[in-house]
């Protein structure tokens, strides 16, 4: 790791078909083996199937699915005097997006429909109707930050 400076953010594109900086993101993330055109189809062929079975546009589908998604707190591990805490802290923006984006990719491969598409879209769907292997993720995450709220003076 450089001691000399932070790396700078990349700025990426809007994807080409809604014009949306985080949907880029979500396909970046998405994307095996640099074959971006492949990513791309699974992303919009599950919005595509979201907005199907919803009757709602796919770009606010899938933001508010990732509102949903999007933890709040967490734990980070804290060494005080020789043993370790978990100790609860509030996540950047950045962060919070970041693993929100990852959980639900996460979670669709792990789904046993027969297509990326479709368990991309049936995880989107859960997602904003805020039940799936996601949100529970994120339900995880805050329980495990609530029972540590006794460590929470170690925070730095």
């Amino acid at each position: 790791m450089s001691r000399r400076h932070r790396a700078e953010k990349r700025e990426v594109l809007p994807d080409a078909k809604y014009g949306d900086k985080i949907l880029t993101k979500f396909m970046n993330n998405l994307m095996f083996d640099g074959k971006k055109s492949t990513a791309e189809g699974i992303v919009y062929g599950a919005l595509g199937k979201a907005e199907e079975k919803s009757r709602r546009d796919p770009v606010e589908l899938f933001h508010e699915a990732l509102d949903n998604i999007k933890p709040a707190v967490e734990v980070r591990s804290r060494r005080v005097g020789g043993a370790t805490y978990q100790v609860p802290v509030d996540v950047r923006p950045e962060r919070r997006e970041a693993l929100a984006i990852r959980w639900l990719i996460k979670a669709a491969r792990a789904r046993s429909e027969n297509t990326m598409v479709d368990r991309l879209s049936g995880e989107l769907m859960d997602a904003v109707n805020n039940r799936g292997a996601a949100v529970k993720k994120r339900e995880d995450t805050h329980k495990m930050a609530d029972a540590n709220k006794a460590f929470s003076h170690y925070r730095w």
